[in-house]
């Protein structure tokens, strides 16, 4: 019985307890640093020289259908270069990150099932293309409990609203409702309020805990009356966690704890534009990941960073969008690779950049200046730390970037090599529902093994 032993100070089993991998783990928790919308994996990291030489035209390597219609090709804006021993190529989009190259495992092979936002954001949060399967954080917490049991084992993170495709991304369906996600806006950030009702403002802790134990002997006297119920079950995980909650949480959501030197390493405050007009619109990515190391650190598993609201990479109707978007986050991300790294942290932790798909070499016919249309075809992720190769690129897009040709990866198989990199064996991850046995990646999924260290 789960109890209230941990309040009593006694022995208790939790469905968050730190459970036993089925292999030894290359990392301890992942986070995800999730690009909302689609980047361009020609504009960022898959540089395709001959986009310039065949401009405006439509070979039948690109004269595929995406969601909207697409003419000749358009040649990227953006510069290339090489970096590190590894010679990574990285665009100007991002010179902070570039200098990590030697860390990064990029994977040019990326391909989804359907070029549309919110199947292709839940393929690549749940696994499957409808809102009704659990996602990978709640899968991550089932499979491996938590190493922190003052907070939740799972922890998305956005700025000023939802990020698409909103709480069926970070739900746990069927599994266990102790596993969802926690959500955290971080708009006009108060660690004292950024989760919702995490104090109690009339009562001092003596009268809460004894009112809390109260409501937690009705809620177990009511489960034995009516035997096994998921519901009221995940009721009462729930409130524990949140009696927890209410001291650990608002420590670890202070970023007035860190440093200034730390404050400036990941650009937060007030900072240059360098040339982007308007300033700065998607704000708080930078605090959000500074707290996301905060967290990991302290024990979550799974923290899911999205560069939100909405779909801000989504660049119909002109790629040259992407710069204040890539300038928002560069910084940041590079950060947080640097403050793992120095706290020994990375190499236990998988980091993991990419969107719900790519974009089309072509031009979306809709833009008023020249955009790119979704492609699901090919893209690219990298990931960083956590017993992946560093400096290495994986798999490979034709000549025009319109579709993986080489060592092709299906989300499912990201998604079995993210489990394998943490000590779970996909297949093996299952839980019984409705008559059969669910796991993340369904029937498919394969390890990429070339790309783990």
């Amino acid at each position: 019985m789960l109890g209230l032993a941990n309040v009593f100070g006694q022995e208790s089993s939790s469905p968050l307890d730190a459970r036993t991998p089925h292999s030894a783990p290359r990392a301890k928790r992942i986070i995800h640093l999730l690009m909302n919308g689609g980047p361009s994996h020609i504009d960022t990291f898959d540089p395709k020289p001959l986009l310039a030489k065949y401009e405006g035209q439509r070979p039948s390597t690109v004269d595929l259908n995406t969601q909207r219609k697409t003419t000749g090709i358009l040649k990227s804006p953006y510069r290339f270069s090489q970096h590190g021993q590894s010679g990574l190529w990285v665009s100007e989009l991002f010179p902070h990150v570039a200098r990590h190259a030697d860390k990064l495992c990029l994977i040019h092979s990326m391909h989804t099932d359907i070029p549309e936002h919110i199947s292709g954001l839940l393929m690549m949060s749940v696994g499957a293309n409808q809102p009704t399967r659990p996602s990978f954080g709640s899968w991550l917490s089932y499979g491996l409990g938590t190493e922190n049991q003052d907070l939740p084992a799972f922890v998305v993170i956005s700025h000023n609203g939802h990020p698409r495709p909103g709480p069926t991304g970070w739900s746990s369906s069927f599994l266990p409702g102790v596993h969802s996600g926690a959500f955290v806006d971080t708009y006009k950030l108060d660690p004292k309020r950024v989760i919702a009702d995490i104090r109690n403002p009339g009562l001092p802790r003596g009268s809460q805990r004894r009112q809390f134990e109260l409501l937690q002997r009705m809620n177990r006297l009511e489960l034995n009356r009516t035997g096994p119920a998921r519901a009221l079950e995940a009721r009462i995980e729930s409130l524990e966690l949140a009696f927890r909650m209410q001291f650990a949480a608002p420590e670890a959501f202070d970023i007035s704890r860190e440093s200034k030197a730390t404050h400036d390493l990941y650009g937060i405050g007030p900072q240059p534009t360098k040339g982007v007009a308007g300033g700065r619109k998607y704000g708080g990515f930078a605090e959000g990941a500074l707290i996301a190391r905060r967290l990991s650190e302290r024990g979550v598993r799974v923290v899911q960073l999205a560069f939100a609201p909405d779909i801000p990479w989504d660049d119909h109707t002109d790629i040259n969008d992407h710069r204040p978007k890539a300038f928002e986050c560069d910084q940041a991300i590079a950060a947080l690779l640097t403050d793992l790294e120095s706290r020994g942290l990375l190499d236990e932790t998988l980091v993991l950049w990419g969107g719900e798909f790519g974009r089309t070499p072509t031009t979306d016919v809709t833009a008023n200046k020249p955009g790119r249309d979704h492609n699901h075809f090919g893209f690219t992720v990298w990931m960083a730390g956590g017993g992946v190769k560093p400096g290495f690129r994986y798999g490979a897009t034709d000549e025009f970037g319109m579709r993986a040709v080489e060592n092709r990866a299906h989300v499912r198989d990201l998604h079995a090599t993210i489990l394998h990199l943490m000590g779970l064996d996909h297949q093996k991850l299952t839980f019984r529902h409705s008559g059969r046995d669910f796991r993340l990646t369904d029937v498919g999924g394969q390890v990429i093994q070339d790309v783990i260290a």
